[in-house]
């Protein structure tokens, strides 16, 4: 071959500094292209070798040499492929066609796409500009008869190419280090960087560095490998030792036998698993090498929940395995990692086009041949092949975890509280994943079981019938009491509702909650003494998710036990009956607590012991979390308190303090006493701001002194 000097066919002198600039927005990445491409050399080599059309040698093993030279600030990428002829290199290396450099940047300047264009121009190799000043290629092609082939280029639009000296089939990549680059000449740096992008690649990578001390490890003789450099043979003579026989008598024993060692130089160690155990099938792996992949990949040393292996070979290829990881923080602060392979080459971490966004919150891998290295965002989003494997994937989750209530509801019990995060978001984010979820999530009653949707509205109806019966059995006596009149329309009616028309009854079953176990005991104990039952909601993601729930099923609705003082909790009585008390309570209360819109209600509760509570209507509590929401949003300036006017004080006209506080209404105590009975009430709805608090202290001790007198 002649010796050949030329231009790069490319549309702008300048491309160089803009692939230093604008390639990608990491510069290690360089290492995951030039490897790739070397792994992309061998497979195809081994391919040409099962069809025939080229003989491996008998003794040929696969491999990617990476040597760093620190001294000579040298990087250099070595692969046994099939090579390149001279025509190739004017192909595939000489010619890189695109627009101008203008056209180029105002198209990419977008950073979200800044490491997703290599896939449109196979720009590959030259990322390696990104952080070497020159570059060169010495190459030998498999097929017959080719020449060696030598190439270089400065990191301008000119190249050198000649013949070469290479003399084994491959490929081999020098970079001469920037000085601002010479980090990646660094052995520890370079180890990193192959770790990250390129620990599953499909043949085995080594790593080198130039003029380091050889390193030796001593094996058994029969362990030996044609491939081993042995050093020398070291033998341990038998130890022997002086000891009595059963006669008394002393002779020579033999403690250890003689020994014989070969000292070889140390063989290396690939630093990547060119089988990966998503590349398996689920039968042949087991819970311990699930559990080792998640430590290994994930650097988590906590044991996964669960784990979900994907293997799909049709309509798309697919495999990957889904960790569930164990969850011990609030959900604002639950962080996972999705990588995505191709063939085993690391993409990307957490491509939300590629994997629904509520699988973010996971942990694991996901391998799909069927997607490009490189690829930009906007390509994928309207990509109806990639949003099919997003629903697949989708698909898989909600089959493993409702497969697992059906089948294993002790496990899936165990694991609620740390899964039960994701669930909510994904029912939030995804409506099919939320279909199929409807009835295996799971409700933490009071007495901490665990029920699913269907069985809490069971329940719902056995204390509803329950509850029913037992009023039916207190009203028998007073049927002679029933005054039955007609209404309006001819149809007749009872009791005190016989002057008013029937209005629209909201016939929505009710599942009650908590929120906090502790500030709402008051309610719980009297939900428990009537024989109700609610389910615990505690996280910060409940209050979105029930309003889902809602607004997908018609037939129920949730509502804190502190919305509203139930009948069952009641004794019956009227309105009228109570008129009284209601009028003089309710002016006693609004003087002596300061506010003359505060709203009154007096009831006769079942338990005597409790005197007041606050109830706050289901919409007026959540219109005001979502007040607060917003204002932590910074969509400041709005006043939440004015979303709380149907706070309601309810009264026991059956307490003994709440009677004396009527009976003596012109007692110098009694608004010493109303200001106890509404600051009771609202610790047991919310915590006390720090002045009402310091205030409630101030009065307890006044009571107290009181009552020692």
């Amino acid at each position: 071959m002649e010796n050949k000097h030329g231009n790069l066919s490319i549309n702008s002198e300048n491309i160089f500094p803009i692939i230093k600039k604008w390639l990608y927005s990491d510069h290690d990445i360089f290492y995951r292209e030039l490897i790739s491409n070397g792994c992309d050399a061998i497979t195809k080599l081994k391919k040409l070798d099962m069809m025939g059309e080229y003989a491996l040698a008998d003794n040929y093993k696969p491999q990617i040499q990476v040597t760093v030279n620190p001294d000579e600030k040298t990087l250099t990428v070595t692969d046994n492929g099939l090579g390149m002829t001279a025509d190739e290199v004017e192909e595939y290396i000489n010619q890189i066609a695109f627009s101008g450099a203008a056209d180029f940047l105002e198209k990419y300047k977008d950073k979200a796409n800044e490491d997703q264009i290599i896939g449109h121009f196979g720009l590959g190799f030259y990322s390696a500009f990104m952080v070497a000043d020159r570059v060169t290629i010495d190459t030998l092609s498999y097929q017959e008869g080719a020449q060696p082939v030598h190439w270089s280029c400065d990191g301008g639009t000119e190249f050198d190419m000649k013949d070469g000296s290479k003399d084994s089939v491959g490929t081999t990549m020098t970079l001469y280090l920037n000085e601002d680059c010479l980090e990646f000449a660094n052995e520890y740096r370079a180890r990193e960087v192959i770790e990250k992008y390129c620990s599953f690649m499909p043949i085995p990578i080594y790593l080198n560095k130039a003029n380091a001390e050889p390193e030796y490890e001593t094996i058994d003789p029969d362990e030996k490998r044609d491939d081993d450099t042995v050093i020398e043979t070291v033998i341990e003579e038998a130890k022997t030792e002086e000891k009595e026989n059963e006669n008394g008598e002393k002779e020579i024993v033999e403690i250890s036998p003689r020994t014989e060692k070969l000292k070889i130089v140390k063989r290396p160690v690939a630093l990547n698993d060119t089988n990966p155990l998503w590349a398996k099938t689920p039968k042949d792996c087991t819970d311990e090498e699930y559990k080792e992949f998640y430590r290994k990949v994930f650097h988590d040393y906590k044991e996964p929940l669960f784990w979900i292996h994907l293997n799909m070979d049709y309509p798309f290829n697919l495999k990957g395995i889904l960790y569930f990881p164990k969850i011990n923080t609030e959900y604002d602060s639950i962080e996972g990692t999705i990588k995505l392979y191709n063939n085993q080459v690391f993409i990307a971490d957490n491509i939300k086009e590629v994997i629904p966004e509520f699988l973010m919150l996971l942990k694991g891998v996901i391998d799909c041949p069927d997607l490009p290295l490189n690829v930009s965002r906007s390509a994928l989003q309207n990509d109806g092949f990639v949003k099919k494997i997003s629903e697949y994937i989708t698909k898989k989750v909600a089959d493993k975890l409702t497969g697992m209530c059906k089948t294993e509801k002790e496990n899936y019990e165990k694991y609620w509280d740390d899964i039960s995060p994701f669930i909510k978001y994904g029912c939030l984010r995804d409506d099919k994943f939320c279909d199929k979820m409807n009835d295996y999530i799971l409700f933490k009653n009071l007495d901490h079981k665990y029920l699913t949707l269907p069985e809490c509205l069971k329940a719902d109806e056995a204390e509803t019938a329950a509850q029913t019966d037992n009023e039916n059995t207190d009203n028998a006596d007073n049927t002679n009491d029933t005054v039955e009149v007609e209404n309006a329309d001819g149809t007749s009616a009872t009791g005190s509702d016989a002057e008013e028309p029937e209005e629209e009854k909201d016939t929505r079953k009710v599942i009650y909650y908590v929120t906090d176990e502790q500030q709402q005991s008051q309610y719980i104990n009297m939900f428990r003494e009537q024989s109700m039952d609610a389910v615990i909601l505690d996280h910060n993601i409940d209050s979105s998710f029930i309003t889902q729930l809602e607004r997908r099923n018609e037939k129920f609705k949730f509502m804190r036990i502190d919305a509203d003082v139930t009948e069952s909790l009641k004794e019956e009585s009227s309105a009228e009956e109570l008129k009284e008390e209601t009028d003089t309570l309710t002016e006693i209360f609004r003087k002596a607590i300061g506010n003359d819109k505060l709203t009154v209600k007096v009831e006769k509760l079942k338990n005597e012991t409790v005197s007041s509570i606050i109830t706050l209507s289901e919409e007026g509590r959540r219109m005001q979390e979502m007040m607060k929401m917003y204002a932590m949003g910074g969509m400041g300036g709005m006043d939440t308190s004015m979303f709380g006017g149907d706070a309601t004080l309810t009264l026991n006209a059956n307490n003994t303090l709440v009677k004396y506080i009527f009976e003596n209404k012109d007692s110098e105590h009694v608004p010493t006493f109303c200001q106890q009975l509404y600051d009771l009430a609202m610790i047991s709805n919310q915590p006390l701001a720090p002045d009402a608090m310091t205030k409630f202290i101030a009065r307890s001790n006044e009571i107290m002194m009181l009552l020692a007198k």
